[in-house]
């Protein structure tokens, strides 16, 4: 990234730049105070000695003024060049795998259901990956990739807002999301890869078996996180039913019991290097992801060049020259005084 444009190297010399402006009122008040007793008479004395130096009496006055202006910017060194930045970094590239099977329309993260807080937690997480690349995988009894790994956090963001229950065949194929967020990464050349994998079922879908998605995993040195999002067992469903006296349908509540295998979980972080959480609510799901955002943070180095031309030498000739014209004028007798 390069800059360029104006500045001061030292803006604080700015301020003795006043005194040129303090010099001219002291002459002003010092001009006022001789003229604050008038004597009749005088006009015929006045108007012999209005001439060329009366006229210019405050000649010296404002030369030195300006000089003392030139030669406080001056001091100040004004300049104008580049600043260049080379901005390198390590990085980490990241794909989150976020089950969006129909048991993720669970209420039991009220008052919205685990999709709803999972997508919510998630978009946070890609706010604080500005110098990383991240993608999003779906899956559900099929597998789906929304965004390979990107830096440009607002398409990503609208790819993550766009994800909605009922997108894939229902199931929960753990194994084919994993891999299909492994594909995502399989051309990175990063010094660090990660998967995300958010679920709240049990392998039940899919032509990937899990364990083979984390040897897979392994053998690309991927780690990857697995959260098991949900209490488990009974857990409040939105029911889609026929009301037997209107014959509408509505949507009701119902407990039903879901699984979540913590074992199969386990295994994969383990295999790969990552962790295993359990998020049992919104809150806690959040400081997973505060978790997993502080385990892996990039590396940025910057390195800066800066390329300035002054342009004070020309300024502080200009100071110097007012200043000596202003003395001259002064020892030649041209002066403020009561007129």
């Amino acid at each position: 990234m390069s800059l360029q444009g104006f500045r001061f190297a030292d803006p604080w010399w700015l301020l003795a730049a006043l005194a040129g402006p303090l010099l001219l009122w002291i002459a002003f008040l010092r001009e006022r105070r001789g003229r604050s007793i008038a004597f009749p008479g005088l006009g015929a004395v006045k108007a012999l000695r209005r001439g060329w130096r009366t006229r210019l009496r405050h000649a010296p006055v404002a030369l030195a003024a300006a000089g003392l202006v030139a030669a406080a910017v001056a001091l100040a060194r004004p300049q104008w060049g580049s600043v260049r930045e080379d901005q390198t970094t390590s990085g980490v590239d990241i794909v989150v795998a976020l089950d969006v099977s129909g048991s993720m329309a669970a209420e039991d993260f009220q008052p919205r259901n685990r999709l709803a807080v999972a997508r919510d937690v998630v978009a946070d997480f890609v706010r604080k990956r500005v110098s990383d690349r991240v993608g999003l995988v779906i899956f559900a009894g099929q597998s789906l990739t929304k965004s390979p790994p990107t830096t440009d956090t607002a398409v990503l963001l609208r790819q993550l807002d766009d994800v909605k229950l009922g997108a894939l065949p229902d199931g929960t194929a753990i194994g084919s999301g994993l891999a299909t967020a492994l594909t995502r990464l399989r051309h990175s050349k990063t010094k660090s890869r990660v998967v995300v994998l958010v679920t709240d079922g049990v392998n039940n879908a899919g032509e990937i078996d899990p364990a083979t998605a984390a040897d897979l995993a392994k053998a690309m040195e991927v780690r990857v996180y697995t959260i098991g999002v949900g209490r488990g067992g009974q857990v409040p469903m939105p029911m889609q039913m026929r009301d037997p006296f209107s014959g509408r349908v509505i949507t009701r509540s119902a407990m039903v019991e879901v699984d979540i295998d913590e074992a199969l979980l386990q295994k994969i972080a383990l295999r790969t290097g990552g962790e295993f959480f359990r998020a049992t609510d919104a809150g806690s799901l959040k400081a997973i992801f505060d978790r997993i955002d502080r385990l892996e943070k990039s590396e940025i180095r910057l390195s800066a060049y800066h390329r300035y031309r002054e342009l004070f030498p020309p300024v502080l000739s200009s100071a110097a020259g007012l200043l000596a014209l202003a003395g001259l004028l002064f020892l030649g007798g041209l002066r403020v005084a009561p007129v």
